[in-house]
């Protein structure tokens, strides 16, 4: 008697084929995505198009049709890419953890997003400076609820007394003006250092005086290395 039987059929792995073109669709659609946060973070949304776009991304414009068929789904795609990367660094904000250690870890991620894609942090900030006229639902639900989860979590730290109380929420405002100033605000930045660029060390020494200096408005002192 088969020992299998009764139970559902093993599911076969997807062909090769499959995969691989899988994979090449995820590249390609990266692509695009860094070549449109390039063009939207310098034109605007009005001021882009996609001729522009595709020669940026390498690739025909029919192209980037296919993956994207209008310049308003390729924007609304860049915001929506844009906020998952911050998101989903949220996630060591962790109750367990000790306040000095998720902050911080926090902190260090939004610097590195700000130092590796400053031009998605620019067109995320153009769009809410024209009142975020394509994201505003996702920032009033996703958004939202994810800084009141997290948020709770500031608050219990701070009944517990492992930190110094300060309003969560208006903590995250702060955390994301400290970090996100170093894209939007390159050109300013770099103006008064007397630097053209930021380069990784300037990028590695504000981190250090960004989570400094955030630790200790919460009462917190960084954690040493190892």
């Amino acid at each position: 008697m088969d020992s299998r039987a009764g139970l559902a059929p093993t599911p076969r792995a997807p062909p090769a084929r499959a995969v691989a073109g899988g994979r090449i669709r995820q590249e390609n659609q990266a692509m695009i995505l860094r070549a449109a946060e390039h063009v939207f973070a310098r034109a605007g949304f009005a001021g882009a198009t996609m001729a522009e776009i595709a020669m940026r991304a390498g690739v025909p414009k029919s192209n980037l049709h296919y993956y994207f068929r209008t310049k308003q789904a390729l924007y609304r795609a860049v915001l929506a890419h844009t906020l998952q990367l911050w998101l989903s660094e949220a996630d060591v904000i962790r109750a367990e953890l000790p306040p000095q250690v998720a902050l911080e870890q926090y902190i260090r991620a939004k610097m590195r997003l700000s130092a590796s894609h400053p031009d998605a942090s620019r067109v995320f900030a153009n769009e809410l400076l024209h009142g975020a006229p394509e994201i505003g639902e996702v920032l009033r639900h996703a958004l939202r609820e994810l800084v009141s989860r997290k948020a709770a979590v500031v608050q219990q730290w701070i009944d517990r007394g492992q930190m110094a109380p300060v309003d969560p929420q208006h903590l995250f405002f702060t955390i994301w003006a400290a970090t996100q100033t170093y894209a939007d605000f390159e050109s300013q930045v770099c103006a008064v250092l007397g630097i053209s660029r930021l380069q990784p060390q300037d990028y590695a020494h504000a981190t250090e005086h960004v989570v400094v200096m955030l630790l200790r408005g919460c009462g917190l002192a960084p954690v040493p290395p190892a």
